[in-house]
């Protein structure tokens, strides 16, 4: 990490989409992808030493920082203003002065973390404007002023965070004269359990200079090919780059949004992965065992990336696959029917229709990058091989659901730190289904009405709740990567 201390004057932010789309083995459909800067505050406590005893001090701290950035390359902080709050008990050495007006010159530390090491950078030199002291109640002086920049080395998360705080203050009388005494330096430090992070910052493995707009009209060169790890090639980041910046310098009709859209070919995947679960059926007061179910994963189809609002929405595809055919492996399960009756089924989840669609919609102006994936696929149930109190029932080859059923799951997590459930690395997705009717069950005899009292849906408030354990995903783009071949999950209850 290198943190460079000198004071640099205040130029706008280049702001770019996020380099690497791709993060450790997979292309994720979210968190790298920032293309915007962050509006970032935070606000903490300090402990600070005037002549009236410790007082606890309220401060804002705000700054305009990029969201990414490549290894290596200088963060201009923006509009950087530190807000402290005096209380009237810190005023008495000044009100008993007579004094005036009261300014200050501020020196915030921010301590730049990266993995595990850290570097402070001093923000020194903020200045807030001689304000009048009132006669009672606490008062507010806001420091501003340009501050050094801070690069990072390596790719990875890094986050900026106060540290400690420096006032000296000076105070004039009604005259304009220096009170006596004129002034008081203060040092501060965060009070006991206060911590804050004023931003987090994508710190991007990819290099290259800035290229100009390419036109609509210009050829579009095929992207590089990428190695083990993935990554975008220089040529693919680029471009998207480009994009980026055509799309915000054509905002003027909605300044909050400036979405591009990525053409597939520069960042389409293929990936694999086993997922596994149990769904409950409502009725039979029970829950059956799914999977391990193979799981073929088209990535980024689509990817929106709207700088403006700080947003990434990419639609990705799954298809089923059991032994050539769209499917789930078959699943045996015994159940009370009636709740006294014994019976067991052999059940199969067909996949109909189209690949099921996976949705990921990312927040980037947030240190964590939150996102939401919603899972849809259209199923139909089949079922064979029943038995009722040990009694084979013959209920033929065709009996299963009149028709299909859309099965929606949903899992919510973050980046930094990792937890919850992300498309590449994995986890818990949740959802209900609403069971149809069944129909050609029975060859002697016509049995849809009885599978159908037993099992299907009565209604919404009878929706049967499923949960899949998704493995991390083994991607195209890395087949030597530790989550290949795919690994098959443990599923949760």
């Amino acid at each position: 990490m290198t943190v460079d201390v000198r004071a640099a004057a205040r130029r706008p932010l280049h702001l770019a989409v996020g380099g690497a789309l791709v993060v450790a083995t997979a292309l994720i459909p979210s968190a790298e992808s920032a293309a915007a800067q962050q509006e970032s505050e935070t606000e903490l406590t300090y402990s600070c030493p005037f002549p009236s005893g410790t007082e606890k001090v309220d401060v804002l701290v705000s700054a305009v920082l990029p969201a990414s950035v490549r290894a290596g390359e200088p963060v201009q902080p923006d509009r950087v203003s530190v807000e402290v709050r005096l209380p009237q008990s810190a005023l008495t050495q000044f009100t008993d002065t007579e004094a005036s007006t009261l300014s200050a010159v501020a020196g915030l530390t921010v301590r730049a973390t990266q993995g595990d090491e850290s570097a402070d950078a001093p923000w020194q030199g903020l200045a807030a404007p001689a304000t009048a002291v009132p006669t009672e109640g606490g008062m507010v002086l806001t420091a501003t002023g340009d501050v050094p920049t801070v690069s990072f080395g390596s790719p990875g998360q890094a986050v900026l965070a106060p540290a400690g705080l420096g006032l000296a203050l000076s105070a004039l009388t009604a005259e304009g004269a220096p009170t006596t005494p004129p002034g008081l330096d203060v040092s501060c430090e965060p009070a006991e359990g206060e911590e804050s992070t004023l931003a987090g910052i994508t710190v991007r493995g990819d290099t290259g200079a800035e290229v100009p707009d390419p036109g609509p009209s210009s050829p579009e060169p095929s992207p590089e090919p990428t190695g083990p790890g993935g990554g975008l090639s220089p040529s693919v980041q680029q471009r998207i780059e480009a994009l980026t910046d055509r799309a915000e310098a054509l905002d003027g009709d909605d300044p909050d949004s400036c979405p591009i859209e990525i053409p597939p070919e520069w960042v389409m995947t293929t990936a694999e992965t086993y997922a596994a679960g149990y769904a409950n059926a409502v009725k039979l007061d029970g829950a059956a065992a799914l999977g391990p179910a193979f799981m073929k994963v088209l990535l980024n189809k689509r990817y929106i990336n709207d700088s403006c609002a700080a947003t990434v929405d990419v639609t990705s595809e799954v298809e089923f696959e059991y032994e050539g055919r769209r499917q789930l492996p078959p699943s045996r399960a015994t159940f009370l029917t009636y709740g006294f009756m014994p019976t067991s089924a052999t059940m199969v989840l067909e996949q109909v229709g189209p690949p099921a669609a996976v949705q990921t919609h990312t927040v980037t102006n947030t240190p964590s990058y939150p996102e939401e994936t919603t899972v849809t696929a259209q199923l139909s149930m089949r079922l064979s091989d029943v038995q009722v109190n040990g009694v084979p029932m013959d209920v033929g080859p065709n009996c299963r659901t009149a028709r299909p059923f859309e099965q929606v799951l949903r899992g919510y997590g973050q980046s930094y730190p990792q937890s919850g459930y992300l498309v590449a690395f994995g986890g818990s997705l949740t959802g209900y289904a609403h069971i149809p009717p069944f129909e050609g069950c029975g060859v002697d005899e016509d049995l849809d009405a009885v599978f159908t009292a037993a099992i299907s849906s009565a209604g919404k408030n009878a929706d049967n709740f499923t949960k899949m354990t998704q493995a991390p995903l083994c991607v195209a783009t890395n087949p030597e990567g530790p989550d290949c071949p795919p690994k098959i999950p443990v599923p949760e209850r």
